[in-house]
């Protein structure tokens, strides 16, 4: 399995991540484009195949990374590439010098905050309501590095 990592090309990709979002998240929890250009976008690709993306926000102020979004498709998903895709998502920071993560996440969202913890992030607080069809709340999780 060869696997890369590689920087969307807006706008030209802008598209993509748009049918990618739509295969992987139920409609309330899309980005709309306007949303997906203003962030720092990236695929994982294995085997030449766009598997999973992920997207940051970088706030230099607070030296914080917020991951906006970490996605892999439901057809690949249940075999590691999420943790793959989490871990590099906490190499990209340290390398890039940051000094914390932050990202947040429905609170029925078990394996993702599950999978959060595995790696050290802690949950710092839960919004009631956050979420909307269905209503949920949304735990905001940290890691600091």
């Amino acid at each position: 399995m060869h696997t890369v990592f590689r920087r969307v090309e807006l706008p030209r990709e802008l598209r993509s991540l748009l049918i990618f979002d739509r295969k992987v998240f139920r409609e309330s929890d899309r980005f709309d484009k306007d949303y997906w250009q203003t962030l720092e976008s990236y695929w994982m690709v294995v085997d030449k195949v766009k598997v999973g993306c992920c997207a940051f926000e970088r706030h230099l102020e607070h030296a914080t990374l917020y991951i906006a979004t970490t996605g892999v498709l439901p057809r690949f998903q249940r075999g590691g590439l999420g943790r793959l895709l989490k871990a590099w998502e906490i190499a990209f920071a340290r390398h890039h010098g940051f000094r914390r993560l932050v990202t947040n996440c429905r609170k029925r969202n078990v394996a993702m905050i599950k999978l959060n913890k595995s790696f050290g992030f802690r949950t710092v607080r839960s919004m009631p309501g956050y979420y909307f069809n269905p209503t949920d709340s949304t735990v905001f999780m940290e890691l600091h590095l």
